[in-house]
């Protein structure tokens, strides 16, 4: 995904304040997810490993559609401004 590409640079080419919190909380939350799930595994019960599932997926599929936005709002930056990667603009 482009947008994580631009997240993984954010050392070198600060990300829009906007954007600078939401994946991290989302890898928590998936995080959180698996350890819910490791739980239910280990006690074997489904709703702990159903509800770490849940929160594992969720996580993930929010934090994409984060890393899609970010795509979209970067992809207009030149590729003086992006170095390190071959992403052409837009």
């Amino acid at each position: 995904m482009l947008g994580e590409r631009v997240w993984l640079n954010r050392d070198v080419v600060p990300v829009p304040a906007h954007h600078r919190t939401a994946p991290n909380v989302l890898s928590a939350v998936g995080g959180i997810g698996v350890l819910f799930v490791a739980w239910g595994v280990v006690a074997l019960e489904a709703w702990p490993t159903l509800f770490g599932a849940a929160l594992v997926y969720a996580g993930k599929l929010w934090f994409l559609d984060r890393m899609v936005w970010l795509w979209h709002d970067t992809r207009d930056a030149t590729e003086e401004d992006r170095p390190g990667t071959s992403i052409p603009p837009g």
